[in-house]
């Protein structure tokens, strides 16, 4: 019988020492991952908040006050109560007079990276995108990072058409070319070195603004009408 053995066979009070010092290292450990993540995360939340303000604000110039609304499962628009979670969240953003200035409507993707959440502003009365703010996004640094820094993609979202065919319908639904082939107001000129991220960015509007501006035109004609 090796030497290794024999310690090992004379010393079985150790290995349970040991694993019971492993086990407590790792629940103080786990104990410690738990009170890091609540004691931080009302500060979390609060900078979330206080980030997803700015940007509605940025996305709809002139707004002064927010109401939060929900699409229900009937596409429906419902003002949201404090605690609801639903699938669509947007906001609708008023003028110190109390004047629609537009939605602020949040909406995601698949990335290159990771999931994109972007932020967009959109005007009813023009049927237009007026604004484009990138809320999350793990895309390459120098690359497709692009999509929430150069000035020239930002500029794509001033007047983005999202016109309302009589259907009840987007009349074109918002697509991602190549850099320099844009050709109609729906389109958004993509970035060179960074295509599959404003490609994202054009896949995740154009599925958004399907589903929500056409409940979003008609909330604001029957509000008009009344």
């Amino acid at each position: 019988m090796s030497e290794a053995s024999n310690i090992e066979m004379q010393n079985p009070a150790n290995s349970k020492k040991m694993l019971l010092a492993m086990v407590g290292i790792g629940i103080i450990s786990a104990f410690l991952i738990v009170m890091s993540f609540e004691l931080t995360l009302p500060r979390v939340t609060r900078l979330k908040a206080e980030a997803l303000e700015k940007a509605i604000f940025e996305v709809l110039p002139g707004t002064v006050r927010t109401q939060a609304y929900g699409v229900n499962t009937n596409g429906e628009l419902i003002e949201l109560a404090e605690g609801d979670k639903p699938e669509i969240t947007l906001y609708a953003g008023y003028t110190s007079e109390g004047n629609l200035v537009g939605y602020a409507i949040e909406a995601s993707g698949q990335g290159y990276a990771d999931i994109i959440r972007i932020l967009y502003g959109y005007d009813p009365a023009k049927q237009t995108i007026i604004g484009f703010q990138v809320l999350e996004s793990k895309e390459t640094p120098g690359l497709g990072d692009k999509i929430a820094k150069d000035e020239r993609f930002q500029n794509n979202f001033n007047a983005l058409d999202v016109s309302i065919s009589k259907d009840g319908q987007l009349r074109n639904k918002v697509i991602t070319v190549k850099q320099g082939q844009k050709q109609h107001e729906w389109e958004i000129d993509g970035i060179t070195g960074a295509t599959i991220s404003s490609r994202a960015v054009g896949n995740i509007i154009g599925e958004s603004t399907s589903n929500v501006v056409p409940v979003l035109h008609e909330y604001f004609k029957k509000e008009s009408n009344e």
